[in-house]
């Protein structure tokens, strides 16, 4: 791939849409000190001292599409309660639309609040329904998809499941079942819950963990030919053309009839693995559409997760960082 090439695909985000379906949450941090132990129990006081509220689940895909350049467009479900005007507030605030967005007096909004005393993660709080969604609201979900792409350009679909209750068998296949017929590409990130579901899909990238547990087979993660041959047999049996795992120190795999392609994990300060996988499948999605394949969206895909994990926390990529290290590598 030329230099001109790569910057034309760079350049080429900034034309696309993306529609992200997935379990969004609000992620709260609250920064304090700890100085003393409360004399009503044997516990530290904690003194915040600075509260923030971001986005987070698939509305942190949102966020690195919108990094990327592109355009992204989010499809969850919230409550009608205080955490839910909460993530509306920040998702205007990160420009982002919230016709996607259901909001339902059945759920509660997934907020995870993080309590961190001198750069130390002290607790964590979860708040969240784990239930799947209602029927009425499965069906508003499609509807909003159904909407979306038949009025707009939607150049390719991310699956973003975290195992909340937005996505079930039935929804994902519906919805699957209309982005086949208008011919737009389908990417998944999976969890447990739903790993079988995904049949006709595009692109599907679990981790190491969610791959082998969603097969329930006992493989090394540095056996790539053993991971290559149950690729294929899932790829067969799911008609799901390309298998992309990501595999930590092991590096990426990618599996598709044609093409087999894995990059080892490359040597770098790793500070902070939150959301790289966030990062990884918003990267291969939009190379994907602009035509990458093989190796090279491999080498992108896993130069993009790895950058993220240098920074403290749930952060976006870089753009120009990453193209500066993708032309390193072409």
């Amino acid at each position: 791939m030329t230099n001109s090439e790569v910057n034309e695909i760079f350049d080429g985000f900034n034309n696309l849409n993306c529609l992200i379906i997935g379990d969004v949450m609000v992620d709260a941090y609250i920064w304090g000190n700890v100085n003393r132990i409360s004399p009503e129990a044997p516990v530290p006081v904690f003194e915040a001292k600075k509260r923030e509220n971001r986005l987070g689940g698939a509305a942190n895909v949102a966020l690195n599409i919108q990094a990327l350049g592109a355009t992204p467009i989010l499809c969850g479900i919230i409550g009608n309660d205080v955490k839910g005007k909460v993530f509306n507030e920040v998702l205007e605030n990160q420009h982002l639309s919230t016709e996607g967005i259901i909001q339902s007096d059945e759920r509660l909004t997934t907020c995870k609040t993080r309590i961190i005393s001198s750069s130390h993660h002290m607790l964590r709080v979860d708040e969240e329904v784990l239930e799947p969604i209602s029927e009425l609201d499965s069906k508003d979900l499609i509807n909003r998809v159904k909407n979306i792409i038949s009025t707009k350009k939607i150049d390719v679909v991310i699956f973003e499941d975290y195992d909340k209750g937005l996505l079930n068998a039935n929804n994902i296949q519906a919805i699957v079942h209309l982005l086949n017929e208008q011919k737009i590409p389908s990417c998944v990130d999976p969890k447990k819950d739903n790993f079988q579901n995904y049949q006709g899909t595009t692109l599907f990238k679990p981790n190491f963990k969610e791959f082998t547990s969603g097969l329930k087979e006992d493989i090394k993660k540095g056996d790539i030919k053993s991971l290559m041959e149950h690729a294929e047999k899932f790829s067969e049996s799911n008609n799901i053309e390309n298998v992309m795992v990501t595999l930590s120190e092991h590096g990426v795999m990618l599996y598709n009839p044609k093409i087999q392609s894995h990059i080892p994990a490359e040597i770098r300060n790793i500070s902070d693995v939150s959301g790289a996988g966030d990062t990884v499948i918003s990267t291969a999605a939009l190379a994907f559409s602009q035509g990458v394949r093989g190796k090279e969206l491999v080498t992108l895909s896993n130069l993009a997760g790895g950058l993220v994990c240098e920074e403290v926390g749930v952060v976006p990529i870089n753009k120009e960082r990453l193209k500066k290290e993708f032309l390193k590598r072409t």
